[in-house]
């Protein structure tokens, strides 16, 4: 389960938020609300959670406050809220590296995209499928077997890959695969590092694993899309 916290003044927004997830079934556990910025600060810190709903006009200490404060410790994702959308605050909640900032009252289409985005993989009505995939994000980099996802869903290797593949509509090795390429489109992209390191940074031993898997999905050779 993801660990997040509400930190918002108004009780009506964290039901609205609490509500939604329920709803959804999303693997997300609220681990506690504030409803000041001081108060969100404190339970940050303790909590250390992985998203964050934020509103930005709090008693004590307004949202961006609580983010200078807080970012440097946590490197959470924050989905900004607010009841006073402008140009201004979407400025400012950009330059503070938020993942999205939502306009009251919260949409439940948008509150949805806003999640995918800021964890960085979509979830699916079924929750086995959700475990699936948030050990594939976590570990997609490591020598990740079918069985190491049997054992985290107490399910057979078989049932697994047909719950996958109908969710998904990929296999599970397609969808790791694929995970892995886009990653390193990043980190080529970014010039964090040569193909070599990307390669061995999203989990392949093998150079001549990486050219396959990445012509296949990209298109072109690793150096091609470096030119590109």
């Amino acid at each position: 389960m993801i660990k997040a916290v509400i930190c918002d003044d108004e009780l009506a927004t964290r039901n609205i938020i609490c509500h939604f997830l329920e709803e959804e079934q999303l693997p997300i556990e609220i681990v506690g609300n504030a409803e000041d910025g001081e108060e969100a600060i404190q339970l940050i810190k303790e909590t250390s959670p992985r998203l964050i709903f934020l509103d930005i006009h709090m008693p004590q200490k307004n949202g961006f406050q609580v983010i200078e404060e807080v970012s440097r410790e946590v490197g959470a994702q924050i989905i900004v809220l607010t009841a006073f959308a402008s140009f201004e605050n979407a400025q400012q909640a950009l330059r503070l590296g938020v993942s999205d900032i939502l306009s009251k009252p919260v949409d439940f289409e948008q509150l949805k995209a806003a999640i995918f985005r800021a964890i960085g993989w979509k979830f699916t009505s079924n929750e086995t499928v959700n475990v699936m995939l948030e050990y594939i994000h976590n570990h997609y980099n490591e020598n990740m077997e079918l069985e190491d996802l049997s054992k985290v869903t107490y399910s057979t290797e078989s049932h697994l890959a047909r719950l996958f593949k109908k969710h998904m509509g990929v296999t599970i090795l397609s969808y790791i695969h694929q995970l892995r390429i886009e990653e390193a489109c990043r980190l080529l992209s970014s010039h964090e590092c040569d193909i070599q390191e990307a390669a061995f940074r999203v989990g392949y031993a093998s150079l001549n694993n990486f050219y396959k898997y990445f012509k296949r999905y990209v298109g072109m050779t690793p150096a091609q899309f470096l030119e590109k």
